[in-house]
């Protein structure tokens, strides 16, 4: 089995590689320098050249904020750049998978989303990504997968930051109205290996087991890394930003249960391991 990899420089394409590899399956890694997914003709002759087996497309356009302003560049990444590559995977008939979010919901009430609930993103980010599933889910051969919180050892997260806040203030407020559950690549990616390697295609949520707010996530970071740390719980209007996010990003996985694939671990056990990783 040949697969490539778009995003290889991100948190989870990185990760998604590095597994492949450690299963001895030859695993391509490119980012915008090796395939600018927005430019069609470069996306065809890559993908057509290499004999692949499947694509994993982790390459996007995640500034949530900054998409408010570059409305039409956040498109060109998520949408156009999806599109270009499910052209060239539906012509050459070999599966896409591509990474969505729970931001293509509208982030309402309290109980978890299905995998076919209505979606209705609450704004830039999540509408590219909602018209990047579109485009994938039209394939016959497909695997969409939304992910949320997202932490990997390549690249800058929300543990990082808190990290690094903590030992430079000694204190920190977190917002405690926006609960979900973080989604650690390294789990994410023995997943996404053992997936790509079935027929067992269509939409899946997966995350690490477990639901928290950032404020006990917060809390427990601190606690695990040893960090005497005052945390403050605060509303999400403490935070004012340009796009607004869900306060529910609760996932069922029923799709992950039917499938027989296994769900990832608790995020508790996924953030020990991280902080080890990473010292």
């Amino acid at each position: 089995m040949k697969i490539l990899v778009t995003g290889y420089k991100g948190q989870l394409g990185y990760d998604v590689v590095n597994e492949a590899t450690a299963r001895n399956i030859e695993a391509i890694g490119v980012d915008i320098d090796e395939m600018d997914i927005t430019d069609a003709n470069q996306v065809q002759e890559v993908i057509t050249s290499g004999n692949y087996d499947v694509v994993v497309h982790c390459a996007a356009w995640t500034a949530v904020d900054k998409a408010e302003d570059e409305i039409e560049l956040c498109t060109k990444v998520n949408v156009e750049g999806t599109k270009n590559i499910a052209s060239v995977c539906e012509k050459l008939d070999i599966p896409m998978m591509y990474f969505s979010t729970d931001y293509v919901f509208d982030g309402q009430g309290t109980t978890p989303w299905s995998e076919y609930d209505q979606r209705d993103p609450l704004n830039v980010y999540g509408q590219t990504k909602y018209e990047g599933e579109l485009i994938v889910e039209k394939l016959n051969k497909n695997f969409i997968i939304r992910i949320a919180w997202v932490f990997g050892v390549n690249g800058n997260n929300f543990i990082k930051t808190m990290l690094r806040l903590g030992k430079e203030r000694g204190a920190v407020s977190v917002v405690a109205d926006q609960v979900g559950s973080p989604t650690y690549t390294d789990d994410l990616s023995t997943l996404v290996v053992d997936m790509i390697q079935t027929e067992k295609y269509g939409t899946y949520h997966a995350t690490n087991e477990g639901l928290c707010s950032w404020y006990e996530f917060a809390c427990e970071i601190f606690k695990q890394a040893g960090l005497e740390v005052e945390v403050t719980p605060v509303d999400s209007s403490a935070f004012p930003v340009k796009a607004t996010r869900p306060k529910n990003s609760r996932l069922y996985k029923t799709e992950l249960d039917k499938n027989g694939f296994d769900r990832l671990p608790t995020w508790q056990d996924a953030l020990s391991r991280y902080l080890e990783e990473i010292k």
